[in-house]
């Protein structure tokens, strides 16, 4: 005669292997779904366009003669004159000093600190 049992046993082994893939696949997929969501972002104030500052190009050769411009002037003038034309001049633009490699030390660096007491903080020397 069959018999049937009356407590069956489930085999949920594959069952765990086939969620345990499936959750591989999600954790795989899931970091590159990107979710695009209508956002309205509100009003800001209008902002001012940054202004571009010119440059000042300051040039010293090898005999001391500095030039500025269109205007010439030996070291020992260009202190004075420098004050004086820098009261016009926007004291944030960038100074660029370019001074011959056979001058004295102590020539460039005198140039470098006339033009950062006129009140430019922005001072660099060029070279090739």
């Amino acid at each position: 005669m069959f018999h049937w049992d009356d407590d069956p046993d489930l085999n949920i082994t594959p069952f765990v292997d086939v969620m345990l893939v499936l959750m591989a696949i999600l954790m795989v997929t899931a970091p590159t779904i990107t979710y695009q969501e209508q956002i309205t972002l509100p009003k800001g104030t209008r902002s001012k366009k940054v202004e571009k500052v010119p440059s000042i190009t300051i040039r010293m050769d090898r005999h001391r003669k500095i030039y500025l411009g269109n205007d010439t002037y030996s070291l020992r003038d260009f202190a004075d004159n420098f004050m004086l034309k820098s009261s016009t001049m926007n004291k944030k633009s960038d100074v660029y000093i370019r001074a011959d490699e056979s001058l004295p030390y102590k020539d460039v660096i005198y140039l470098l600190k006339t033009v950062k007491e006129a009140g430019f903080p922005r001072v660099s020397l060029l070279t090739e």
